[in-house]
């Protein structure tokens, strides 16, 4: 395996589904402009509340994509 360089980013994501829908929809936008994407690990969850429903999820994931220095 040839030497590589990581870059580890936070990203946010809501859902009114889940908080895997949260973190999916994530990575699905992330990819659309970050290249080699890697490993997405799960940092916090937590829920927006109003009238003590549950109306939102968020997921922050810390996602790693290799560094190309082109």
């Amino acid at each position: 395996m040839a030497d590589s360089i990581y870059k580890v980013i936070e990203l946010v994501g809501t859902s009114n589904v889940s908080w895997e829908d949260a973190a999916k929809k994530v990575i699905e936008r992330a990819g659309k402009t970050l290249k080699d994407l890697r490993v997405a690990e799960v940092a916090e969850q937590d829920l927006k509340i109003e009238d003590g429903k549950v109306v939102a999820y968020r997921t922050k994931l810390r996602v790693s994509f290799r560094f190309h220095d082109e």
